[in-house]
């Protein structure tokens, strides 16, 4: 399953934003900082592919495919984020670049990072 870095970017906002209640354009608009014309557009697009379903009341619900991408980045973010901060790097900075690596990372690496995380019991 290939995904573009920005469709991951979204379904991780969804994912994030739906922990806390009903997740709204508005909403990923607001937590992206991009206007709600391009996030009205990515979502429709993502629709079509049926990562997420609109609701006739306009919340947004990743389904089964979409959540297991954004389940995927987002546990990607959070364990590198502990790496970075593990390592002496500050909080913003880690969160800032765990972002960007988080998509590009292959799975073999990841896979051999959580690997030794879980051998020196973090």
């Amino acid at each position: 399953m290939v995904i573009r870095e920005s469709a991951e970017m979204y379904l991780e906002t969804i994912l994030i934003l739906s922990k806390k209640g009903k997740v709204r354009s508005i909403d990923i608009a607001k937590s992206m900082n991009f206007s709600r014309p391009s996030v009205s557009v990515t979502v429709h697009n993502l629709e079509k592919e049926k990562y997420l379903t609109i609701k006739e009341d306009g919340s947004i619900i990743l389904e089964p495919k979409g959540f297991e991408i954004a389940n995927k980045i987002y546990e990607r973010h959070l364990i590198l984020t502990q790496v970075l901060e593990s390592i002496g790097v500050d909080t913003k900075t880690a969160e800032e670049d765990a972002c960007r690596i988080e998509h590009i990372i292959s799975h073999k690496t990841f896979e051999c990072i959580k690997k030794a995380l879980k051998k020196s019991g973090k």
